[in-house]
């Protein structure tokens, strides 16, 4: 069964600490971002999230990250763990981010 609990790195070097799954699949933890647009200091941000529990292994999930500390954006991240042929489990995730935007002629340019 795929275990999202620990430290998982990916290509840009974007860090993400999940404390525990609970047997729920809820889970929480930290996520520190490598890339920002922001002209503040990257700090890292509290997640939470859910997975599924499935016995074969290759579950999918879900969690939010809350830019707080440095950004007024919200990240959302969509995902499926799976064992590579060498045993190792991988993640595979797709990403939206929402930016806060002054008014709402500009909603049009606040999610990648």
């Amino acid at each position: 069964q795929c275990n999202l609990t620990g430290l998982w790195e990916n290509d840009l070097g974007s860090r993400m600490k999940v404390f525990k799954v609970d047997n729920e699949g809820n889970f929480s933890g930290e996520y520190h971002t490598a890339v920002s647009s922001t002209t503040k200091p990257i700090q890292t941000s509290p997640l939470v999230g859910s997975q599924h529990l499935d016995k074969d292994g290759q579950c999918t999930f879900g969690f939010t990250v809350n830019w707080k500390k440095f950004s007024d954006s919200t990240a959302v991240f969509v995902g499926q763990c799976f064992t590579g042929d060498n045993g190792e489990e991988v993640l595979k995730t797709s990403w939206l981010l929402r930016e806060k935007v002054d008014s709402l002629s500009d909603d049009w340019r606040a999610t990648r």
